[in-house]
């Protein structure tokens, strides 16, 4: 289906299986509130409003509002880099800054990235203690999204944070869906980004806000991350609606996290049993998942636009190839939406989407 098609066939359905159902333009202009004060440059306002909450949540002394999280993390990176006279970066292979940026931390700022670990697992401390090269940051993921939301244990995180800092590097988050780990640490945000020296958090995903982000930590690195939102063109005339937008729906589904891993863990259980579905991780261990799926790509898209058609159910117009063809792959993010179905009725639609 092309994207006008997928388009057409989503705005006649009426359940949705992912997330807080379809993010429409007219819906997140409506969660700004009518009394929200304007910035001025990224100064003042509900801008100002956001980076204090985001860094009372975080228990750092400083936030600043970016509007992508692209242009956040290169920025503090290179902060942390040129504080120590180093460039090294060292990352999971999957990390987001070495797969879907067009290796932007390299050709924008000179920095060198070290993949750690392998594709298909989370990086652990066996696989940074051979490094002997010195590193300017060690970028965590938390959780890691490509393996399906998985993270590692509590301890396990402390001994690479604590690694790192023995070597002098800085320790940064890769806190795109922290709101989604805390809940899975059952751990208070504060108490997660203790360990780290910045956190950037992003603010449409998980809790489904207007674009843009935050980049937490040391007043002066922070400021410094300032300068550079405003070198690579960040520091627009008004960021208002996205801030106004991430700050009321952090406040309303923030508070609701337990509740989409509880979900997620009981739509896991329903499919213990579904021939041709696997879970990863199962048990999940944040609000998402990962579903292999025994199907073809075409058995797959034929299905998913048959429930849409029929049933007025919208799962994934398409899925995600893996290796094998006859497995295929979808994220399964669990929110508003998501919520309103019974874990059996998940089933129910996964196992259609099998075309069998």
């Amino acid at each position: 289906m092309s994207l006008a098609e997928q388009r057409e066939l989503r705005d006649q359905c009426t359940v949705f299986v992912a997330g807080h159902g379809p993010a429409t333009p007219a819906g997140l202009l409506a969660g700004i509130p009518a009394d929200t004060v304007a910035d001025r440059y990224g100064d003042g306002g509900v801008v100002a409003e956001l980076e204090m909450e985001v860094g009372g949540l975080l228990g750092k002394p400083a936030a600043v509002f970016l509007p992508s999280g692209t242009m956040a993390q290169q920025s503090v990176l290179r902060v942390h880099a040129d504080r120590r006279q180093r460039t090294t970066v060292i990352f999971h292979p999957m990390c987001h800054l070495h797969t879907h940026e067009g290796e932007a931390y390299q050709r924008l700022h000179s920095l060198t990235g070290r993949p750690a670990g392998e594709l298909d697992r989370l990086m652990t401390i066996d696989d940074l203690t051979p490094i002997a090269e010195p590193a300017a940051a060690l970028l965590i993921e938390l959780p890691q999204r490509d393996l399906g939301g998985q993270q590692p244990g509590w301890e396990a995180l402390q001994a690479q944070v604590a690694w790192a800092k023995d070597h002098g590097a800085a320790v940064h988050l890769d806190g795109a869906r922290l709101w989604e780990s805390a809940a899975g640490y059952g751990r208070p945000l504060a108490e997660i980004a203790a360990l780290f020296d910045t956190v950037y958090v992003s603010f449409y995903k998980g809790i489904g806000a207007l674009p843009g982000c935050c980049v937490a930590g040391p007043a002066d690195i922070i400021a410094e991350v300032r300068e550079w939102r405003h070198r690579m063109g960040g520091t627009l005339f008004g960021l208002w609606p996205g801030a106004a937008s991430a700050l009321s729906c952090l406040r309303r589904r923030l508070p609701l996290m337990p509740e989409y891993l509880g979900h997620a863990r009981a739509i896991a259980a329903a499919l213990g049993d579904a021939a041709g579905v696997r879970v990863v991780p199962d048990p999940p261990q944040v609000p998402m998942m990962h579903l292999l799926l025994d199907t073809t790509p075409d058995s797959f898209a034929a299905a998913a636009r048959q429930l849409a058609v029929q049933q007025r159910i919208w799962a994934w117009p398409t899925a995600m190839t893996t290796i094998d063809p006859g497995v295929q792959r979808v994220e399964l993010s669990v929110g508003d939406a998501t919520c309103k179905l019974e874990p059996g009725h998940v089933r129910d639609i996964i196992t259609a989407l099998l075309g069998r």
